[in-house]
């Protein structure tokens, strides 16, 4: 590989080659997208200035998924430190955040402040309230696809925030445990905001929420746009009953949970997503030394921040790279396992 710093010269078969530095920096962005994680953050500052300002800059930060990673913390500060880091160095510019079990409002709303252009916002199992919800909502208008899977200091004036400022949202997944739900009677009110709210739906995931026929029949009655509903783990809704003839392209999933289907289906979709994910084992960062000011300016002691703590910061960190988080085309194929 050309290291940063050679010049223009002549290869062996005689053909000129360009001096890496000299790319445009978007450019160094989309090729450094296909390296693992952590080279980009370890080894590519040390090749030289230019790549150590790529890094440092929003070039590889503009699609972030760290919900794996984040599901294995047991640390709610790593994570909230994580992402901080990576939204920051975004600048702005980051058009999809993935990461589970958010600790708490204020990282919410630093998302909300520094990440105005998102349009894919995965945050399940996340402790964000409904009054910071009606904060941060209207500054991401953008989004269009919406993950809320288990969050449960949430509920309808949340949703109801969500699909007021969101105007474009087409995909909505509010997929609950069982366990989620021990001290709930209902949830009839969050059914009744998604059908007043979100008019453009045409994903909906609602597993194991619990509503009945008539909440359902709301939400088709009013979101005409629907393609795909996943109603799994719903028990007291009777499909049968549901008004399919304003919706003769509908897809319906559940209420009964079939995991032999499911299973044979991800065996089916496991070629379409094989390179779209990759596990990083992390060792803990060398210090790096500073032998160049990058346009961040406290990058490195941020990042030292994130990596310490016993060395186990960034062990098993995923972070997938890959264009937009919902679209027609992938109308139900990121069913969530049953509980």
């Amino acid at each position: 590989m050309l290291q940063g710093s050679e010049v223009m010269g002549e290869c062996e078969d005689g053909k000129e080659y360009r001096c890496w530095e000299e790319l445009l920096p978007d450019a160094l962005g989309l090729i450094f997208r296909n390296l693992p994680l952590q080279e980009v953050l370890t080894v590519l500052p040390r090749v030289c200035k230019s790549w150590g300002r790529v890094v440092a800059g929003p070039y590889c930060w503009q699609e972030i998924d760290i919900e794996e990673w984040s599901q294995q913390q047991g640390k709610p500060e790593q994570i909230a430190r994580m992402v901080e880091l990576l939204v920051g160095r975004s600048a702005g510019s980051c058009r999809r955040i993935s990461v589970s079990g958010l600790p708490c409002d204020p990282r919410f709303s630093f998302i909300g402040d520094n990440a105005r252009a998102l349009r894919t916002l995965e945050i399940p199992r996340s402790e964000i309230s409904d009054s910071m919800v009606e904060s941060v909502a209207p500054r991401l208008p953008n989004v269009t696809f919406l993950d809320i899977s288990s969050c449960t200091k949430m509920g309808a004036r949340g949703l109801e925030a969500f699909g007021k400022h969101c105007k474009s949202l087409a995909g909505l997944r509010r997929v609950m445990h069982p366990i989620d739900l021990a001290d709930r009677a209902c949830q009839h009110d969050e059914a009744h905001a998604i059908a007043c709210s979100m008019p453009r739906l045409r994903h909906l995931e609602m597993g194991y929420m619990l509503v009945a026929t008539e909440a359902v029949a709301e939400i088709l009655g009013r979101c005409r746009e629907l393609r795909f509903l996943d109603l799994r783990g719903c028990w007291a809704v009777d499909d049968k009953l549901l008004p399919r003839d304003r919706h003769p392209g509908l897809r319906v999933l559940g209420p009964r949970v079939d995991d032999c289907y499911e299973n044979s289906y991800w065996e089916e979709c496991s070629d379409d997503y094989s390179d779209d994910s990759s596990i990083y084992s992390w060792e803990l960062m060398d210090d790096v030394d500073d032998d160049y000011d990058y346009a961040a300016g406290s990058d490195d002691d941020d990042d030292e921040a994130v990596w310490d703590d016993d060395g186990q910061g960034l062990e098993n960190l995923e972070v997938r790279f890959y264009g937009g988080g919902f679209g027609e085309t992938f109308a139900g194929f990121d069913w969530p396992p049953s509980p």
